[in-house]
């Protein structure tokens, strides 16, 4: 790690010292003049194509890279215009008119046309591919059954580039948070010759995302990726808004550790970071309040259960552990009050949305459950084995919930930290017994955090189902009554609860730190920045 950053001052010349013998000027500082952002992006990125990214961490970096019709803005998480300059929408809603940038260019000098767009809609929706959020574009009409194979013929679904600069997107029925899906990196368009050079369109993990070979459209382009030490990204002279991009390039930092990302920032080697370790949140509070953030998040924080794996497909099982949790404890011990405890899946005042289905913290009723399971005090029960991220947060989290289960239900587990990417990985293919997971809102809606848990859906990573709840969320999507639609979440959500495939343990906080030089950097409900209205500066 020393070697590492001690090479990184020297390969971009942000190693500057006063007077020749003079103390050595740190890279955040140096960074100041020459516009270089440095910023901690916890995890290295499984890939940089915007289209097969589910991770928050990845599609950081994409929001540099890329762009699609429309952004978030920060403070009000609605959407607002990008490579769309507008858009028009049908009375009826079921049509809606993006109006393209006629100057927006990929970087290699390419207009960006609304057939790329279509283009890059027909590849996220090609079975083959796999992606996990295809689902973002299942509001398209005919998109969901292209997806699943049974429609072949594209033109039936409902894209179509007009002329260059005029995509026609109709819909299967009225979505008015729709131009907010539009802002998801599924929705980021790719470039057809760049991806068909480097393989098939279908075609996951080939090189056209490595440096030297990837084409984007966004404020920035790859200029080094370096895994597991930094991705560097610079400024894209050819983007629409060059003119008013004022930084100069941006280094993600892949720091799983917060005790060392800490060290880091306090050495001057980043702007921000992605976490801050809890035990230095008083301090911070006390002496640096200036460089101490907490915003609001649209996050819960949770345990997932393979409810494919016995005993965890007895739903009594999960309701006892989900149930034998102290949360108010564990937000004021372990946390030091930084969140806030959680006792359902989507978290309060979600676009006017607050679950009225509640988790309960019932150590009695625990108990009961694993009786009545044929566990008894949790004799029979096998030591649950549950994977979580290396950083301290995940583990002190998981080893108060740890020794809660022991304590009160005399349930035994283990904690097996794991890299991010492996740990979601793991999820994915079901290659777990008991996973630390969270999710972060898309857009602001409860839809966001209800969807993915449809059966066999692409983020569902627990194994469960229940065909009364696809029902409810199928009964949202089809009515154009906000009240009626909610009523469905409500449903839905208490379906989740009492079947327990996720035990909610706290909606989260953005905590971190972050340099009083980095302007423009505004709190994000849902995470995402635009670097793009980001400079430095004393």
């Amino acid at each position: 790690m020393i070697f590492r950053r001690a090479l990184f001052l020297v390969l971009t010349g942000l190693a500057l010292s006063a007077g020749g013998c003079g103390r050595r000027e740190s890279p955040a500082a140096a960074g100041v003049a020459t516009q270089t952002l440095l910023i901690g992006n916890y995890a290295e990125p499984a890939d940089l194509d915007p289209q097969i990214q589910y991770t928050f961490t990845d599609a950081n970096i994409s929001y540099a890279l890329f762009e699609g019709l429309t952004a978030i803005d920060e403070r009000t998480a609605l959407p607002v215009p990008a490579l769309a300059e507008r858009w028009d929408v049908s009375p009826d809603g079921l049509v809606y008119t993006f109006h393209l940038r006629p100057t927006g260019r990929w970087s290699n000098g390419d207009p960006v046309t609304a057939a790329d767009f279509a283009f890059s809609f027909r590849r996220i929706l090609r079975p083959a591919l796999g992606v996990q959020y295809s689902y973002m574009l299942w509001p398209i009409k005919n998109a969901r059954p292209f997806n699943a194979g049974k429609l072949t013929d594209f033109s039936q679904v409902g894209v179509a580039a007009v002329d260059d600069y005029t995509l026609r997107i109709t819909l299967e029925k009225p979505t008015p948070y729709l131009p907010a899906l539009a802002a998801h990196n599924t929705w980021m368009p790719v470039p057809r010759a760049t991806i068909e050079k480097f393989g098939r369109d279908d075609e996951r993990a080939t090189r056209w995302t490595r440096e030297g070979n990837i084409v984007g459209n966004g404020p920035f382009v790859l200029k080094q990726w370096t895994p597991n030490d930094r991705i560097v990204v610079e400024k894209n002279p050819l983007y629409w808004d060059a003119a008013h991009v004022r930084l100069q390039r941006i280094v993600f930092f892949p720091i799983e550790n917060a005790e060392t990302e800490e060290l880091d920032f306090r050495a001057g080697q980043l702007h921000a970071t992605y976490y801050v370790p809890i035990a230095k949140v008083p301090v911070y509070r006390e002496h640096d309040p200036d460089k101490l953030r907490a915003d609001p998040w649209l996050a819960s924080v949770y345990l997932a259960f393979n409810t494919t794996r016995p005993p965890l497909n007895n739903v009594k099982v999960r309701r006892a552990l989900t149930l034998g949790m102290d949360r108010d404890a564990i937000v004021r011990d372990v946390l030091a009050g930084t969140r806030t405890p959680a006792r359902s899946l989507t978290p309060p005042n979600c676009a006017g949305f607050t679950a009225r289905a509640q988790v309960a913290d019932d150590f009695a009723a625990a108990r009961q459950l694993l009786v009545a399971a044929g566990y008894p005090g949790g004799r029979g029960l096998p030591v649950f084995e549950i994977q979580v991220n290396t950083d301290s947060l995940s583990t002190k989290t998981t080893e108060a919930i740890q020794a809660m289960w022991l304590r009160e239900l005399g349930v035994h587990a283990t904690i097996t930290p794991i890299e991010t990417k492996t740990l979601y990985q793991n999820q994915q293919l079901l290659n777990y017994t008991i996973g630390y997971s969270g999710w972060v809102g898309d857009y602001a809606d409860p839809s966001t955090f209800l969807n993915q848990y449809l059966t066999g859906g692409g983020n569902n990573w627990t194994g469960w189902g229940n065909p009364e709840f696809d029902r409810m969320i199928a009964a949202a999507e089809n009515t154009g009554d906000n009240a009626r639609r909610y009523e469905c979440f409500q449903k839905a959500e208490a379906i989740l609860q009492a079947d327990a495939p996720v035990a909610p343990i706290y909606f989260d906080t953005r905590v971190y730190l972050i340099a009083p030089a980095l302007h423009g950097w505004e709190p994000s409900l849902i995470g995402s920045h635009q670097y793009k209205k980001m400079w430095l500066e004393n």
